[in-house]
Formats: C-alpha cells, sequence, structure tokens
C-alpha cells in the first residue's frame, strides 16, 4: 500500500503543488496540509482522497511553491501591535527584551495571524484544484500499480518454490509407509515367544493399518497444491477487476483474502510437519514455512 503522486498547476498565478504519500495501514488514516486558500475545502478534499485509496497512512500536502523552488511561498503575517503590546510587558516588569524572548513572543497564537480559510475560491478555481488532485491520485495509483505488478511477481516465485519443495516430498513417501511397517514389525519380533503368541494378528494388523493412515499425506499434498492454485486465481481476478475499474484505485478486498489462503497453507504445510517422521521431510516443511512467512509479510502491502 505504499504509493506516491505528484501533479502542479497553477492557481492565482502560483504554482500549487499536490503531493500524496502513503504507507502501510490496515485501514485509511488521511492526514492533510493545506495551503489557506484550500483550508475551507478540507472535507471535500478528504472526501475524494478517500474514493480513490481505500487503505493506507496517506498524507496528502497541497502548497505553493516558492521563488527557490522547494518551499511554500505562503507566510502568515505577525499581528505587531499584539508583539509590541507583549514586549512592552515584559520589558515593564524585567527590563530588556532578549531576542530569545522576542523571538518566543512572534510565535503566540494572536500574534501569528493565520490566513482565512480560502472559501472565496471561485468554483472554476475549486474545479481546477480537483483537476490538480485528482492527476496527483492517478499517479499514485500508477505507482501502486507497479507495485502490485511487482507483488505478483514475487508471490509466483514463492508459490513456485512451495510447489517445488512439494513434489520433493514424494520420494522419500514412497518407501516412508514400507519402513514404518518394517520398523513396528522388528519391535515385534523382539517380544517373547509367549508375548507373540498371545498377539492377536488381526487386531495387530487394524491397528497398524489406523497408525499408517493417520500418517498418510496425501490429503495434505492435495489440499495445499489446490491452495497454491486459488492465489493464483486470485491474483488474477484483482489484475483483471482493477482493469475494469480503469484505475479508478477502488480495492476489492484481496488482500485479506490472500491472507486467507495464506493461512490455510500454513494449515497443511504445519500437518505435513506434524507427520512428518524423517529428519528430510522436516527439513523441507522448514523451508515451505519460511517461503509462506514471507507470503505473508508481503500480503499485507496487497489491498
Amino acid at each position: 500500500m505504499t504509493g506516491y503522486g505528484k501533479s502542479e498547476s497553477q492557481l492565482r498565478g502560483r504554482t500549487l503543488i499536490c503531493e500524496v504519500r502513503s504507507l502501510n495501514s490496515k485501514s485509511i488514516d488521511i492526514s492533510t496540509r493545506l495551503v489557506a486558500s484550500l483550508r475551507g475545502r478540507e472535507l471535500d478534499i478528504r472526501a475524494i482522497v478517500a474514493k480513490r485509496v481505500e487503505r493506507g497512512k496517506v498524507d496528502l500536502a497541497i502548497y505553493e511553491q516558492s521563488a527557490a523552488g522547494n518551499q511554500p511561498s505562503e507566510v502568515a503575517p505577525l499581528n505587531w501591535d499584539a508583539a509590541a503590546a507583549y514586549a512592552e510587558q515584559y520589558k515593564a516588569r524585567f527590563g530588556e527584551v532578549p531576542a530569545e524572548v522576542m523571538a518566543a513572543i512572534l510565535r503566540l497564537p494572536d500574534v501569528v495571524k493565520m490566513q482565512e480559510d480560502g472559501t472565496d475560491l471561485t468554483e472554476d478555481e475549486w474545479t481546477a484544484v480537483q483537476a490538480q488532485l485528482n492527476k496527483a491520485l492517478d499517479a499514485f495509483v500508477a505507482f501502486r500499480t507497479q507495485e502490485g505488478a511487482a507483488l505478483e511477481r514475487m508471490f509466483n516465485e514463492k508459490l513456485d518454490a512451495i510447489a517445488e519443495l512439494l513434489a520433493q516430498v514424494e520420494p522419500f513417501e514412497q518407501g516412508r509407509v514400507a519402513k514404518i511397517r518394517e520398523r513396528l514389525e522388528q519391535n515385534l519380533a523382539q517380544l517373547s515367544a509367549e508375548t507373540q503368541a498371545q498377539t492377536d494378528r488381526n487386531r495387530l494388523e487394524q491397528e497398524m493399518i489406523y497408525y499408517l493412515e493417520k500418517l498418510d499425506i496425501t490429503e495434505e499434498k492435495v489440499r495445499l497444491r489446490n491452495h497454491i492454485k486459488y492465489f493464483r486465481e486470485v491474483m488474477v481476478e484483482s489484475l483483471d477487476t482493477q482493469k475494469g475499474h480503469s484505475g479508478s484505485g477502488e480495492g476489492n478486498g484481496v488482500g485479506k483474502k490472500l491472507g486467507f489462503i495464506a493461512q490455510e497453507m500454513g494449515r497443511e504445510i504445519n500437518t505435513l510437519g506434524s507427520k512428518s517422521n524423517q529428519s528430510e521431510m522436516q527439513i523441507i516443511v522448514v523451508k515451505m514455512k519460511d517461503l509462506l512467512e514471507q507470503i505473508k509479510e508481503q500480503v499485507l502491502n496487497v489491498l
């Protein structure tokens, strides 16, 4: 959900700069820094941003560029009469007014006269400001789209790696059941002849079959493959939805859906680990967990 967009335009003979930045957040949180002429339109500006940006900690700044080129040109006028009155009071009580005290006086709220909120914007001017804001938001959405494409490539790489590791489990699985059965038979052979004679072979076979079925990982492998497939499908559907919105920036909650799928993938991988009684299989499971954690971290960046 990180993003950045910028646009420039002319308003009342001055260069107006609009910048939109965002960081990750589960909900939308908009903070604004506006020139005085736009403060009366803050609610309208917030509504425009909220419509285009679904989630994220958004910092919106609209300021006038100074002649130097990088600082706001707007300077709040000072109420010199109020400043002089404060200085006289200080001088009458303490004597000469030090420079640091005068600097503090010049920062007092009733000394710094804020300009009017700018509700006198004409409709044409407000229309121009909205167009500039939407232009910055277009650049912002395009930035996020590029980030999304990079995330999609990363997700596919991690999913491919998990699928490859899952395929590496199969060779160990083929001989695993036979080895477990052989070990159980060897342990039984070590029992005394009297104990072996008293052993119910039918019941033993039933218990052995039940035990071996509990260690079978076929269902987990099938479900994990299905989750990987569904994860990819949701990503493709998300891209198609964004194209349908024509870059409006309106999300469809795909990030939460991918998060749920990643959780289900984690359940299957954990079950594989609990059923793995071979060190080679457990190493593979650990590698899959590491890849899945990387996916989960980046899913938080998906709208």
